[in-house]
């Protein structure tokens, strides 16, 4: 598990693992899942079993996985991330949950068959009262475990069991596959619309390859995502910076204001960068923000990443984007 995330995040309690599961929890409704990019379907889920909880008097309990399970028993099938965990906490503390169950999944964990499954987590571990799954939700080894499965364990387990139908925008379903897919091509406005909110990235502040930005007049707070990471494809996008610690600003920014941004994703090929970054040219602002964490929105992409014959070309474009940048966040 993320060594960052605390036990205790806004009302939700972090447990790390089975064993850190409280002796006296008591009949909770659980709801199981990875909840990559928590989004409009997994909202669905968490608050259909946050209600049940609520309605009978008992703690919600959202269980993830950390890593993701296809990581494990498949690592070159590996989905890029939409959330890091500890965004991921922090959105699901949002929904009201009161402790959310982060299991690091094992092939230990993967092999058992479903009964097992359910049996030594479900009723020994968490002793649940309820479990709210979707009807897409598969478990145990080779995930031959299905929602219908969970259905006749609970009934043989004496475990309620809620089985929520997919959601769908229109005729397209609303899933992190499909998420992913809109944001490799560079539509994040589709994305958002799956995601219930905008899609952002969580990094601290680094240094750049040092190609004088500010000389150009255009400093950049450069930012580096995890390889496992999703991003959006390479372009310029118009969005939001926000710098998400406390402390004071040196400059004329402050902490926890959202401040308009020109955002380019990408390897900036003009001057021989390969590190895919993302960099933000705040508008109109001016602030040392190295090592700061913070929060980038994307609204809406302005163009694809393009190779500039001269320094000249490259700033026209950028007086171009900004321009733009300022007529879509208006």
């Amino acid at each position: 598990m993320d060594p960052t995330l605390c036990t205790t995040l806004a009302r939700v309690d972090i447990l790390s693992g089975l064993e850190d599961i409280p002796a006296d929890l008591k009949d909770p409704v659980v709801t199981i899942g990875v909840f990559d990019g928590v989004h409009r379907g997994h909202q669905m889920l968490i608050n259909r079993a946050v209600e049940h909880a609520q309605a009978a008097g008992v703690p919600s309990v959202v269980m993830t996985f950390d890593p993701h399970p296809v990581a494990v028993f498949a690592p070159d099938q590996t989905p890029p991330v939409l959330l890091p965990l500890a965004e991921r906490a922090r959105l699901i503390a949002d929904l009201g949950v009161d402790y959310m169950l982060v299991i690091d999944f094992t092939r230990e964990l993967a092999g058992e068959s479903p009964e097992e499954y359910f049996e030594s987590v479900i009723v020994n571990k968490l002793h649940a009262s309820r479990v709210v799954v979707g009807e897409n939700f598969t478990f145990g080894a080779g995930a031959s475990g299905t929602a219908q499965t969970m259905l006749a364990l609970g009934e043989k387990y004496r475990v309620d069991v809620d089985v929520v139908s997919l959601l769908f925008d229109g005729s397209a379903r609303i899933c992190s596959t499909s998420i992913r897919s809109a944001l490799r091509d560079g539509d994040v406005a589709g994305a958002a619309e799956f995601l219930g909110r905008e899609f952002s990235i969580t990094a601290p502040v680094e240094r750049g390859a040092g190609r004088g930005g500010r000389e150009l007049g255009y400093p950049t707070a450069n930012q580096y995502v995890a390889d496992t990471g999703a991003v959006p494809g390479d372009g310029v996008y118009a969005g939001w910076f926000t710098v998400l610690d406390s402390s004071p600003l040196d400059g004329d920014m402050e902490p926890g204001i959202r401040y308009a941004a020109a955002i380019s994703v990408g390897t900036n090929p003009t001057f021989g960068d390969d590190r895919r970054s993302v960099e933000s040219f705040v508008l109109d602002r001016d602030a040392d923000l190295y090592d700061r964490l913070a929060r980038v929105e994307f609204i809406a992409k302005v163009r694809d990443m393009v190779k500039f014959d001269s320094v000249d070309e490259l700033l026209e474009n950028m007086a171009r984007d900004v321009a733009r940048v300022r007529d879509i966040l208006s």
